[in-house]
């Protein structure tokens, strides 16, 4: 198989949505945040999604040449519109601007609207948490899971990413979809026309199957069950009904470039330590660090990310010939 460096993959992702129509600036926005999460292992989110946004983007249902607009309702508040374009762009102009907010507030958020796929979520927030910030993201995407009881997707996977800064070392970094597994394995094992283990989703008629492709044409699973649907539901509130984007059930496929734009949303929220009145919230982490790393077999999340990431910086990417 293959093997790339990281700037060499960056480079020829870029191209290839250069090549498309996309902007120089889009498109390498778009093509770091895919090789940062091939790089991580979330291959869900990282080579693998480069047909269907080529696929979005010829269609028109991504503007490539979109530019986001930032704008300042409040002096907490960076209100960005990404403008149907990839929400990439638009999650960068929330990074730019967010620390600068937050140290002086406080806190700052970042609703995000007419957007769409975000990614490995825990990538953003990370870089706010090596700002010294700690931050939170909440996004919607398209319907996958129906709420507890019913049987028709109202909800998307819906994740929520957190990270906070943790002295000496790299930040906590916490990435979870709300269904029991994200959506992304699913579509590599539909790819690689490989089954899926029993209990990750149900079919059209609400029962269990390992089948990738019914699957998708089907519902996930919620993680915690009745609790990760309500959760779900949380997510929609914070991440569309508040910033303004297409609920779940509203929004058109991340993997087709058929029908309008997703118009999906995301809302970040950056929090600065230091604002807390006091100095303790290094030493704090770093104790609660230790209170988990002290028990054989625990760990903290994220480390076998860090140690791909690392491998990956060293020596590459393995990158699928087709």
């Amino acid at each position: 198989m293959p093997v790339m460096t990281l700037p060499a993959a960056i480079d020829q992702v870029a191209g290839q949505f250069v090549a498309a129509g996309v902007s120089e600036a889009n498109a390498r926005s778009v093509a770091r945040a895919l090789v940062a999460a091939e790089a991580d292992g979330l291959k869900g989110h990282g080579l693998s999604r480069v047909p269907t946004y080529l696929a979005m983007v010829r269609s028109g249902k991504i503007d490539g040449r979109a530019e986001p607009r930032a704008e300042r309702p409040k002096p907490a508040v960076i209100a960005i519109d990404a403008l149907d374009g990839f929400a990439y762009p638009a999650i960068d102009l929330a990074i730019d601007e967010l620390p600068t907010a937050a140290r002086q507030q406080g806190i700052a958020i970042a609703p995000i609207r007419n957007s769409n796929h975000c990614g490995a979520a825990g990538l953003h927030v990370e870089k706010l948490a090596e700002l010294g910030l700690v931050a939170i993201l909440f996004a919607n995407t398209p319907g996958a899971m129906a709420p507890w009881g019913g049987s028709k997707p109202v909800f998307g996977t819906n994740p929520i990413a957190f990270a906070a800064p943790l002295p000496g070392r790299a930040p906590v970094v916490i990435d979870m979809a709300l269904s029991k597994v994200a959506r992304g394995p699913i579509i590599v094992a539909r790819q690689k026309g490989e089954p899926i283990p029993e209990g990750w989703a149900l079919d059209v008629d609400g029962k269990p199957t390992t089948d990738a492709a019914k699957a998708m044409a089907g519902t996930m699973v919620p993680l915690g069950d009745a609790k990760g649907a309500t959760l779900a539901m949380m997510v929609e509130i914070l991440s569309a009904a508040l910033v303004g984007a297409h609920f779940a059930y509203e929004a058109s496929s991340f993997l087709d470039g058929e029908g309008g734009s997703p118009k999906t949303g995301q809302l970040i929220l950056a929090i600065d330590p230091g604002a807390m009145g006091g100095s303790w919230f290094g030493a704090r982490m770093t104790a609660l660090a230790e209170a988990i790393e002290s028990q054989p077999g625990a760990r903290l999340p994220g480390v076998r990310r860090l140690a791909l990431r690392s491998k990956a910086a060293a020596s590459g990417i393995e990158v699928p010939q087709a």
